[in-house]
């Protein structure tokens, strides 16, 4: 037995296609970069070690890359919620 679902379907627009495939490839970054330095520490590497080359970078994406997804993926269903609304509201 088949339900139809009484709210009007909503499309996709670019700029949420955009805010989800950005948020999922920097927080895969963060994710590899995190496990990367794990590795690093477990291998016996030392303090200052991570001081040098591209370390600091590959530090610094975790550290600014999970938060800034986050509100990328929060700024997405937030406007996913408000579009939704919308159209239901004039439907």
């Amino acid at each position: 037995m088949s339900t139809q679902n009484s709210e009007p379907e909503v499309p996709v627009r670019r700029l949420d296609r955009f805010l989800a495939f950005t948020a999922l490839g920097i927080a895969a970054a963060s994710v590899v970069c995190f496990f990367a330095i794990i590795i690093g520490t477990a291998v016996g590497m030392d303090q200052s070690a991570f001081g040098e080359g591209a370390w600091p970078f590959i530090a610094a994406i975790p550290y600014w890359g999970l938060p800034v997804a986050f509100l990328m993926i929060l700024t997405l269903l937030i406007m996913s919620f408000v579009r939704k609304g919308r159209a239901s509201t004039r439907s």
